[in-house]
């Protein structure tokens, strides 16, 4: 059975099993309590190291937990790497945590191979960190749930695979979540994006464009998430957020409503505002 083992854990987050765990059931005591009124289909959280963004992602993982425990849980991940031009699975075997395995959906994943645009394609997620810091918060959630990982560019396309993913776990009778990965402004010098200049004119020009995409994301608009990440560069993972967005809508979420927004200058403070990144925590009902 093939498994993909974790390339960013020690760096992003705790490589040791009890480590992990007092981390992640530190932001979930910290994420303020979310009932909906329906089952979250599904939701947004950032993928930055943990001590940046954990507090953020932890908002959507505790309103995710506080569910019926899904069967299955689908990743649509960010891509920041070369050569990942289409959609690609991760379709067969297992990923490690340091809290165990998590076993892929295989039946769901050979359903998605019968044309629906998407690849089966191990190698996509090779150094990928976007999907990979989410699952020891779905490891520790729902010990028993099975993965989906699927690496998804922000290309017109994000859409109609949301609808496919959705389709499949209709069709299978599936109990699943969907989650979307993505950061948002990379702000600063360091990411060749400051045209506010830097300290406090700066976090507020990052506010306003981190702002916009976000309330296209809780109206539940992929196309237009696509067309503003492009235009603005405030999505690294627009094409998770679209994905993301058509899976919950065609699932039957008809509302989005944002947990928690912050900066990572905001949760680590170092001198002035110069170079940060923004994080939104998303769900969908």
């Amino acid at each position: 059975m093939p498994v993909r083992n974790p390339v960013v854990a020690g760096k992003f987050y705790p490589a040791q099993e009890r480590a992990c765990r007092e981390e992640i059931e530190k932001y979930l005591r910290e994420a303020k309590p979310f009932l909906a009124e329906r089952f979250i289909q599904g939701g947004v959280a950032p993928h930055a190291g943990w001590s940046f963004s954990g507090p953020t992602a932890g908002r959507t993982l505790a309103a995710l937990g506080a569910q019926e425990a899904p069967e299955t849980v689908i990743l649509f991940g960010a891509v920041h790497s070369w050569g990942v031009d289409r959609p690609s699975m991760y379709g067969s075997g297992a990923w490690r945590t340091p809290l165990g395995d998590l076993l892929i959906d295989e039946e769901l994943a050979g359903k998605l191979r019968q044309g629906n645009g998407l690849l089966d394609r191990p190698d996509a997620h090779a150094g990928e960190h976007s999907i990979e810091v989410q699952l020891p918060f779905i490891k520790y959630l729902f010990p028993d749930a099975r993965i989906l990982p699927i690496s998804t560019p922000p290309l017109p396309s994000a859409s109609a695979v949301g609808q496919a993913v959705a389709r499949a776990v209709q069709q299978l009778g599936r109990r699943a979540v969907v989650l979307g990965s993505s950061d948002l402004t990379h702000y600063g010098p360091r990411y060749g994006n400051a045209p506010a200049g830097v300290g406090e004119a700066g976090l507020e020009w990052a506010r306003q464009n981190d702002a916009r995409v976000l309330d296209l994301t809780v109206r539940m608009l992929p196309d237009e998430v696509l067309e503003e990440a492009r235009a603005h560069h405030n999505a690294c993972g627009a094409g998770a957020i679209a994905a993301t967005i058509a899976y919950s809508a065609e699932r039957g979420a008809t509302e989005g409503v944002l947990l928690h927004y912050i900066t990572s200058h905001e949760v680590l403070p170092m001198g002035r505002p110069t170079d940060f990144v923004g994080y939104g925590a998303v769900v969908f009902y």
